[in-house]
């Protein structure tokens, strides 16, 4: 019987668990996304807490775009250093960083200065003001940065990338109909749809070599009218696969999405783990690692899931903010379900939870 604290590997990255720390807004760099200390001793107290992996909060790969202040960034190799003592930090407590990889795009309230990018501009969009469409130059600065920011991710000593194509950040939306009206290679039928994606994921793995570990969050669905769709997720993620990614993390929604059927939702003992279906019929269907995320809260369940399924590892976000030292508690034997009650008061200028003010 498979258990959550088994050792296994992704790629030729060994993790001490299955647990994975999903990619969440912390707000502690400083306003150009630097690293801080606060951001070091926040990502040093999740270490200590027992997850076996740390995926970090969206990193902006472009000092072009707009950034949301406290956001990180790796745009140039100023970073370079400044990472090198988070990952130090984080691999001391035998935990694993990966750093996740972003273009905001258009889905940015933020004041600063900078370009709202989008791959079209839709004039009823209730969500954006401002957007710019992308021109074909735009585009390929945007995957040259990408690349340059996995380049400088493997020199800062994080053990993989992960690439943010979820939740209507820029890539989700180049894969979004609604979003996407393009009428050039970029737009129009899936495969023209997903196109930057693929070359990107093709480029970063070019750059990083065979066995570096690069991963995707993406949507299984965007739940709403001219949304991307499950079939396209599960045709998308066999392209990547053949592009040499090495995990799918398998999450869902925008901000235009359907009632509780969006990124964050309403956690219940009922509907807990809900996108836990999808990322099983990935897993079982294409020959990738494969991540849940998405209302986990159960030990107990989540331990059925891994035994019934074909998914490898478990991510959580919220529970994570309520409490850091979540994994040690199970690990102990003290396996109540995670406290956070799915209040989402957590995400402000920084992310904390209500309770622990």
């Amino acid at each position: 019987m498979k258990t959550l604290f088994d050792q296994t590997k992704l790629s030729g990255m060994k993790m001490k668990n299955r647990f994975v720390r999903s990619a969440t807004y912390d707000g502690r760099a400083d306003a150009l996304g630097h690293v801080t200390k606060k951001l070091i001793d926040h990502y040093e107290e999740l270490a200590k807490g027992g997850v076996g992996t740390i995926i970090t909060g969206l990193t902006n790969v472009t000092d072009i775009e707009k950034i949301v202040p406290g956001q990180m960034a790796i745009y140039n190799d100023s970073f370079i250093p400044e990472y090198r003592r988070l990952t130090d930090t984080v691999h001391q407590q035998d935990v694993n960083i990966i750093v996740q990889l972003v273009c905001n795009g258009a889905q940015n309230s933020s004041k600063n200065d900078g370009v709202l990018w989008a791959p079209s501009v839709i004039e009823d969009e209730p969500t954006v003001s401002g957007a710019t469409e992308m021109t074909k130059e735009d585009i390929q600065f945007m995957k040259d940065a990408f690349v340059g920011g996995a380049i400088r991710a493997k020199k800062a000593g994080f053990d993989g990338v992960q690439l943010h194509v979820a939740h209507g950040y820029l890539l989700s939306r180049f894969l979004t109909p609604y979003y996407n009206r393009r009428t050039d290679e970029y737009g129009g039928n899936t495969e023209n749809r997903a196109r930057v994606v693929v070359e990107i994921c093709r480029s970063i793995r070019e750059a990083v070599g065979p066995d570096y570990p690069v991963l995707a969050k993406i949507n299984c669905s965007d739940f709403m009218d001219q949304g991307f769709t499950f079939e396209e997720c599960k045709h998308i993620c066999k392209m990547l696969k053949e592009e040499g990614l090495s995990a799918v993390e398998i999450s869902g929604g925008t901000a235009l999405s359907r009632a509780n059927e969006g990124v964050i939702r309403n956690v219940t003992a009922e509907t807990e783990s809900y996108f836990e279906k999808y990322a099983a019929e990935i897993a079982e269907n294409i020959d990738i690692t494969v991540i849940s995320v998405g209302g986990h809260r159960d030990i107990n369940k989540l331990t059925d899931i891994v035994n019934q399924t074909k998914i490898q590892c478990i991510s959580l976000c919220r529970p994570f903010i309520r409490e850091p030292e979540l994994i040690n508690r199970w690990a102990s034997g003290d396996t109540t379900p995670a406290k956070c009650i799915s209040c989402t008061k957590c995400f402000g200028v920084e992310t904390q939870c209500i309770f622990n003010k």
